[in-house]
Protein backbone atom coordinates (compact mmCIF):
# COMPACT_ATOMS: atom_id res chain seq x y z
CA UNK A 1 0.00 0.00 0.00
CA UNK A 2 1.28 3.41 -0.99
CA UNK A 3 0.73 6.57 1.02
CA UNK A 4 -0.77 9.43 -0.97
CA UNK A 5 1.99 12.00 -1.26
CA UNK A 6 1.40 15.74 -1.34
CA UNK A 7 2.55 16.11 -4.95
CA UNK A 8 0.07 13.50 -6.21
CA UNK A 9 -2.74 15.06 -4.19
CA UNK A 10 -1.88 18.56 -5.45
CA UNK A 11 -1.84 17.23 -9.02
CA UNK A 12 -5.25 15.61 -8.56
CA UNK A 13 -6.70 18.73 -6.96
CA UNK A 14 -5.37 20.91 -9.78
CA UNK A 15 -6.73 18.65 -12.51
CA UNK A 16 -10.06 18.08 -10.77
CA UNK A 17 -10.67 21.77 -10.09
CA UNK A 18 -9.77 22.65 -13.67
CA UNK A 19 -11.89 19.90 -15.25
CA UNK A 20 -14.80 19.64 -12.81
CA UNK A 21 -17.30 21.63 -14.90
CA UNK A 22 -16.43 19.66 -18.03
CA UNK A 23 -16.64 16.44 -16.04
CA UNK A 24 -20.13 17.29 -14.78
CA UNK A 25 -21.24 18.33 -18.29
CA UNK A 26 -19.95 15.06 -19.72
CA UNK A 27 -21.88 13.07 -17.09
CA UNK A 28 -25.21 14.90 -17.53
CA UNK A 29 -26.15 13.32 -20.89
CA UNK A 30 -25.39 9.89 -19.47
CA UNK A 31 -27.37 10.18 -16.22
CA UNK A 32 -29.90 12.84 -17.25
CA UNK A 33 -29.68 14.88 -14.06
CA UNK A 34 -27.45 17.72 -12.92
CA UNK A 35 -27.74 16.65 -9.28
CA UNK A 36 -26.71 13.07 -10.06
CA UNK A 37 -23.88 14.30 -12.30
CA UNK A 38 -22.61 16.53 -9.46
CA UNK A 39 -22.75 13.60 -7.03
CA UNK A 40 -20.92 11.34 -9.47
CA UNK A 41 -18.23 13.98 -10.04
CA UNK A 42 -17.62 14.12 -6.29
CA UNK A 43 -17.60 10.32 -6.05
CA UNK A 44 -15.12 10.28 -8.94
CA UNK A 45 -12.77 12.56 -7.03
CA UNK A 46 -12.93 10.30 -3.98
CA UNK A 47 -12.35 7.13 -6.03
CA UNK A 48 -9.39 8.61 -7.90
CA UNK A 49 -7.93 9.90 -4.65
CA UNK A 50 -8.23 6.42 -3.14
CA UNK A 51 -6.63 4.91 -6.25
CA UNK A 52 -3.74 7.36 -5.97
CA UNK A 53 -3.15 6.13 -2.43
CA UNK A 54 -2.78 2.61 -3.83
CA UNK A 55 -0.72 3.20 -6.95
CA UNK A 56 0.89 5.84 -9.10
CA UNK A 57 -1.26 7.02 -12.01
CA UNK A 58 0.67 8.44 -14.96
CA UNK A 59 -2.21 9.87 -16.98
CA UNK A 60 -4.43 11.29 -14.29
CA UNK A 61 -6.85 13.36 -16.40
CA UNK A 62 -7.98 10.51 -18.70
CA UNK A 63 -8.16 8.26 -15.63
CA UNK A 64 -10.43 10.82 -13.96
CA UNK A 65 -12.80 10.97 -16.95
CA UNK A 66 -12.80 7.20 -17.43
CA UNK A 67 -13.58 6.68 -13.74
CA UNK A 68 -16.45 9.18 -13.96
CA UNK A 69 -17.88 7.46 -17.02
CA UNK A 70 -17.66 4.06 -15.35
CA UNK A 71 -19.41 5.40 -12.25
CA UNK A 72 -22.16 6.89 -14.43
CA UNK A 73 -22.68 3.58 -16.22
CA UNK A 74 -22.75 1.75 -12.87
CA UNK A 75 -25.35 4.24 -11.68
CA UNK A 76 -27.51 3.55 -14.75
CA UNK A 77 -27.25 -0.21 -14.21
CA UNK A 78 -28.33 0.16 -10.58
CA UNK A 79 -31.27 2.34 -11.61
CA UNK A 80 -32.37 -0.15 -14.27
CA UNK A 81 -32.17 -3.04 -11.79
CA UNK A 82 -34.11 -1.00 -9.23
CA UNK A 83 -36.75 -0.27 -11.89
CA UNK A 84 -36.97 -3.95 -12.83
CA UNK A 85 -37.44 -4.95 -9.19
CA UNK A 86 -40.16 -2.33 -8.73
CA UNK A 87 -41.98 -3.45 -11.87
CA UNK A 88 -42.15 -7.06 -10.67
CA UNK A 89 -44.55 -6.03 -7.88
CA UNK A 90 -46.82 -3.83 -10.02
CA UNK A 91 -49.93 -4.98 -11.81
CA UNK A 92 -50.60 -4.14 -15.46
CA UNK A 93 -52.87 -1.13 -14.71
CA UNK A 94 -50.06 0.55 -12.79
CA UNK A 95 -47.65 0.03 -15.68
CA UNK A 96 -49.77 2.22 -17.96
CA UNK A 97 -48.75 5.24 -15.85
CA UNK A 98 -45.01 4.56 -15.94
CA UNK A 99 -42.90 6.71 -18.26
CA UNK A 100 -41.39 5.00 -21.29
CA UNK A 101 -37.70 4.09 -21.33
CA UNK A 102 -37.33 5.88 -24.67
CA UNK A 103 -36.99 9.64 -24.93
CA UNK A 104 -39.92 11.76 -25.99
CA UNK A 105 -40.06 13.03 -29.59
CA UNK A 106 -39.26 16.52 -28.27
CA UNK A 107 -36.18 15.21 -26.46
CA UNK A 108 -35.07 13.37 -29.59
CA UNK A 109 -35.37 16.55 -31.66
CA UNK A 110 -33.47 18.53 -29.04
CA UNK A 111 -30.73 15.88 -28.88
CA UNK A 112 -30.48 15.84 -32.67
CA UNK A 113 -30.14 19.64 -32.71
CA UNK A 114 -27.37 19.47 -30.10
CA UNK A 115 -25.57 16.79 -32.08
CA UNK A 116 -25.89 18.84 -35.28
CA UNK A 117 -24.48 21.84 -33.44
CA UNK A 118 -21.56 19.80 -32.13
CA UNK A 119 -20.87 18.51 -35.65
CA UNK A 120 -20.82 22.12 -36.92
CA UNK A 121 -18.35 23.16 -34.23
CA UNK A 122 -16.19 20.10 -34.86
CA UNK A 123 -16.13 20.86 -38.60
CA UNK A 124 -14.60 24.29 -37.84
CA UNK A 125 -11.73 22.74 -35.87
CA UNK A 126 -8.45 21.92 -37.55
CA UNK A 127 -8.08 18.27 -38.56
CA UNK A 128 -5.48 17.75 -35.82
CA UNK A 129 -7.75 19.32 -33.18
CA UNK A 130 -10.57 16.98 -34.25
CA UNK A 131 -8.28 13.95 -34.07
CA UNK A 132 -7.00 15.01 -30.64
CA UNK A 133 -10.54 15.61 -29.34
CA UNK A 134 -11.80 12.23 -30.53
CA UNK A 135 -8.73 10.35 -29.33
CA UNK A 136 -8.56 11.95 -25.87
CA UNK A 137 -12.22 12.47 -25.01
CA UNK A 138 -14.06 9.71 -26.83
CA UNK A 139 -11.43 6.98 -27.01
CA UNK A 140 -9.88 7.82 -23.63
CA UNK A 141 -6.33 7.73 -24.97
CA UNK A 142 -3.50 9.46 -23.11
CA UNK A 143 -1.83 12.64 -24.31
CA UNK A 144 1.43 10.73 -24.80
CA UNK A 145 -0.25 8.10 -27.00
CA UNK A 146 -1.94 10.72 -29.15
CA UNK A 147 1.24 12.80 -29.37
CA UNK A 148 3.22 9.76 -30.53
CA UNK A 149 0.59 8.91 -33.17
CA UNK A 150 0.52 12.48 -34.50
CA UNK A 151 4.25 13.12 -34.19
CA UNK A 152 3.81 16.16 -31.95
CA UNK A 153 4.62 16.98 -28.32
CA UNK A 154 2.23 16.24 -25.47
CA UNK A 155 1.96 19.98 -24.82
CA UNK A 156 0.73 20.42 -28.41
CA UNK A 157 -1.89 17.73 -27.81
CA UNK A 158 -2.96 19.47 -24.58
CA UNK A 159 -3.20 22.84 -26.35
CA UNK A 160 -5.18 21.37 -29.26
CA UNK A 161 -7.57 19.67 -26.82
CA UNK A 162 -7.96 22.85 -24.78
CA UNK A 163 -8.72 24.87 -27.93
CA UNK A 164 -11.19 22.25 -29.19
CA UNK A 165 -12.98 22.04 -25.85
CA UNK A 166 -13.13 25.84 -25.61
CA UNK A 167 -14.67 26.04 -29.10
CA UNK A 168 -17.29 23.43 -28.19
CA UNK A 169 -18.14 24.97 -24.84
CA UNK A 170 -18.14 28.46 -26.31
CA UNK A 171 -20.64 27.45 -28.95
CA UNK A 172 -23.01 25.96 -26.39
CA UNK A 173 -22.70 28.64 -23.72
CA UNK A 174 -23.20 31.53 -26.17
CA UNK A 175 -26.71 30.31 -26.93
CA UNK A 176 -27.62 29.41 -23.37
CA UNK A 177 -27.32 25.63 -23.67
Amino acid sequence: MRILDRTALDRLNHIYSGQRRILVRSLMPIVGSLAVAEDLAQETYLKVRAALAQTQIQHLEPFLFRTARNLALDHLRRERRRGAVLRQGEDQDDLAHVAADTPSPEAEVGDRQLLDRLEQVMSRLTPRQRRVMVACRLEGRSYAEVAADLGVSTSTVQKDLKDAMAACLGSFTRDGR
